[in-house]
């Protein structure tokens, strides 16, 4: 059963508490297809189910008292000695939990006014593939390569992590290598299939990227995912992996393929940039960017994707820096051969194939002024 509106009965305590397990298969079969669970003081359980949220009646339970948030806190967090440190310093902390016979989902602990509280995203049992994920097929491609430097970038929520378990498990179903993944948290589970997997937590089994990192280096992988480039050490020794024959992947909070360039050579200091600029240049392969958008029949999101491949031309520019007439930009509108493709002119083809609202594109659209302009015959109609 669910409501748009709070429940009225008060909390529960002791060993009147459901225990979360059950709350979660409960809140999750309320309402099939959340993508998100939300564990709030002052509030029910509550479900995201796209733009809204969603009470969900859990029996035993209702609406929630700090003393039920911090004991759903204590226990997502179990024996991690590392995410409980985390969230002390820091306020925050990710990490995976499991729930037997349902699957496991990606949990943030927060505190907020001396409180706990905690959202948890669904992740699926089933790692989707490039197709189903209505992802560009040239990206398929990637999963070919040796050696070399990939980069998935975006806002929070727009499909990062999942482009690269579905370009990992590819990998793993289609070449006999040794892959290293370096996640925060673990979302999706890879068996061992062509290939042998070892995944590593944050917090659980290493206390940083850079140090998990610098050991997958010793470790004779022939792929390295490390979930997010966030500082410089971590940069730094993934542009040594890709430099010394390793394929890496990983992610950046970057809007477009060239704020990504920006971002990483940013890092470093102004006297070691060219250096990096250079080295980033030979050393990447791909830089994947991605929105997800809303479709216009309400059916859900799909993704835009800018690809920014490896060619004498993008190389030049990333060493040399980007110049009027020889931007990024440029070489992407230019490299359809290559399969390359920028934002504004994807976000055009989805609201010429009425895939996507004009208003909603535009929206989403790098330079909106000017993909207006582009679309202006669709506006005269």
């Amino acid at each position: 059963m669910t409501a748009d509106l709070p429940l009225p009965s008060q909390g529960a305590t002791g060993s009147q508490r459901p225990a979360l397990p059950e709350i979660i298969r409960t809140a999750l079969a309320a309402c099939p297809g959340a993508s998100d669970i939300f564990f709030s003081p002052g509030r029910p359980v509550q479900v995201g189910s796209g733009p809204k949220l969603i009470a969900v009646e859990v029996p035993g339970l209702g609406t929630l008292k700090p003393d039920d948030t911090a004991s759903f806190a204590a226990q997502v967090l179990g024996g991690h000695a590392m995410a409980a440190r985390k969230l002390e310093e820091e306020g925050a902390c990710d990490l995976s939990y499991s729930v037997p016979a349902l699957g496991r989902l990606r949990a943030n602990i927060f505190s907020q006014r001396g409180t706990r509280a905690i959202v948890m995203r669904v992740i699926p049992t089933v790692i989707p593939d490039i197709q189903n994920l209505g992802l560009p097929p040239q990206i398929g491609e990637i999963s070919g390569l040796i050696n070399g430097l990939v980069l998935v970038t975006g806002p929070t929520a727009s499909g990062k992590s999942t482009t690269l378990a579905a370009l990992i498990d590819k990998i793993n179903r289609e070449r006999a290598c040794h892959i290293i993944t370096i996640e925060d948290p673990i979302e999706f589970l890879h068996s061992h299939r062509q290939s042998t997997v070892h995944q590593r937590e944050l917090y659980s089994d290493t206390p940083s990227f850079a140090l998990a990192l610098r050991a997958a280096l010793r470790e004779a992988p022939h792929v390295i995912l490390v979930g997010e480039i966030r500082d410089r050490e971590t940069t730094a020794i993934a542009l040594e992996a890709a430099e010394s024959g390793h394929l890496v992947f990983s992610t950046a909070h970057t809007i477009d393929a060239s704020e990504t360039v920006e971002r990483v050579v940013g890092m470093f200091p102004p006297g070691d940039q060219h250096t990096v600029r250079a080295r980033f240049a030979r050393s990447f392969r791909y830089v994947i960017a991605q929105r997800l958008i809303p479709r216009l029949d309400g059916s859900g999101h799909i993704p835009a994707v800018e690809i920014l491949r490896s060619t004498v031309r993008t190389r030049e520019y990333i060493e040399n820096g980007e110049s009027q007439g020889k931007t990024l930009l440029d070489a992407m509108r230019d490299g359809n051969l290559y399969g390359m493709q920028h934002f504004d002119g994807e976000i055009e083809r989805l609201v010429r194939s009425g895939i996507v609202d004009m208003r909603t594109g535009l929206s989403y659209a790098t330079n909106p002024g000017n993909l207006e302009l582009e679309l202006s015959d669709l506006l005269r109609v």
